[in-house]
């Protein structure tokens, strides 16, 4: 029950709980109670909306930032992880494997505000080995939802 809840919310998070209880067979009362529990044991952590930032007159910058780092002894990753956190920059940030450790999704005004950031904060954090940065040029897919045209792709028949 607590899984179909969370995909329907998921996929809507403006969707009303009598909707959900008429999408589930459940009552209103129960799905509230769901949701509340739900909240209060931050399985549901937030309410988000995706927004197309190239359609909004204040234009952003997004960055991919592979980082490699030092573990620390008995925390591991999960240290420098939490104090990279910290910053408004950071959008999202992933342990990966691979040639870096971690990946973050860094968001600014300016290329110039990115850099600033990796070489005035980033780079100084205890841990850090070293950075490659990444900008993106264009977004074409975020969260699940396509973001130009709407339309999914179409592939071209191919004829043998």
């Amino acid at each position: 029950m607590l899984k179909e809840v969370l995909k329907i919310l998921e996929d809507d998070a403006r969707i009303a709980p009598k909707q959900i209880a008429t999408m589930t067979g459940q009552g209103v009362d129960e799905i509230d109670k769901l949701i509340r529990q739900a909240e209060k044991d931050r399985v549901i952590l937030k309410y988000r909306t995706v927004v197309n930032w190239d359609r909004v007159e204040d234009e952003q910058v997004w960055a991919l930032i592979e980082v490699r780092v030092k573990p620390e002894p008995e925390v591991g990753f999960d240290s420098i992880a939490g104090r990279i956190a910290q910053y408004e920059q950071v959008r999202s940030l992933f342990l990966a494997s691979g040639t870096y450790d971690l990946l973050l999704v860094v968001v600014g005004k300016t290329e110039r505000k990115i850099a600033d950031f990796v070489s005035q904060n980033l780079s100084h954090l205890g841990g850090v080995q070293g950075t490659v940065t990444h900008f993106v040029l264009k977004r074409y897919k975020d969260d699940g939802e396509i973001l130009e045209g709407g339309e999914a792709y179409k592939r071209q028949p191919v004829i043998l």
